[in-house]
């Protein structure tokens, strides 16, 4: 069994309020669950109006695949407009 995980940190952009903020980052969780069958959530920086931290986790038979869909689900949140990706920190085991 091979899991893949990634925490990435982004920076939102047009929102001056955490409620702005947790709007747009739920739309991008429940996306992303539905679409890649991972787990993922809001893992830090809750307090910060305009940055947060978002972990996924993958489990798979190869680590290609895990590569792989972890891929996917990064070129999918740098796809969203409206947030700038400003660390990646990704671990196969």
């Amino acid at each position: 069994m091979i899991i893949g995980s990634c925490i990435i940190e982004i920076t939102i952009y047009d929102v001056s309020t955490l409620k702005e903020k947790r709007h747009v980052v739920k739309s991008i969780v429940e996306r992303l669950k539905s679409r890649y069958n991972i787990s993922i959530a809001e893992i830090g920086m809750n307090d910060k109006w305009q940055r947060s931290q978002i972990g996924f986790a993958c489990v798979s038979n190869s680590k290609n695949h895990a590569n792989e869909v972890i891929d996917k689900v990064i070129n999918f949140i740098e796809n969203d407009q409206r947030i700038e990706i400003t660390n990646i920190e990704i671990e196969i085991l």
